[in-house]
């Protein structure tokens, strides 16, 4: 699941809590404001990461593939933001000289 989607929906239930509405209303209140984003799984090989993102929604996405390589001298990867139309389902892939220490996938709306 991309990391965007947890952020709103943390940020929803703080909101609610703040304005004194109780937990029924921030469930109720993140489950309201939470965009629709892609929906994406990724995977180390070796030195190679993919991220296979799906969007279930009628709305256009974009996701983007981030890589931390292990080694100090191994630049970290900062992959081309992709659109990931309705119903659609798209790879990506990079990788490091060597190990891969994290990866991660950001996405936004359109």
């Amino acid at each position: 699941m991309c990391i965007v989607r947890a952020y709103v929906c943390a940020a929803a239930v703080v909101a609610a809590f703040a304005a004194g509405l109780g937990p029924a209303a921030a469930a109720a209140g993140a489950a309201a404001r939470l965009p629709d984003v892609a929906e994406c799984r990724t995977s180390v090989q070796g030195s190679e990461g993919v991220a296979v993102c799906f969007n279930p929604d009628p709305d256009l996405d974009r996701v983007q593939l981030h890589i931390e390589c292990r080694q100090w001298w191994d630049p970290d990867v900062d992959g081309a933001s992709v659109p990931v139309g309705p119903a659609e389902t798209v790879t990506l892939s990079d990788r490091c000289w060597k190990e891969i220490q994290e990866i991660w996938v950001t996405g936004m709306l359109g």
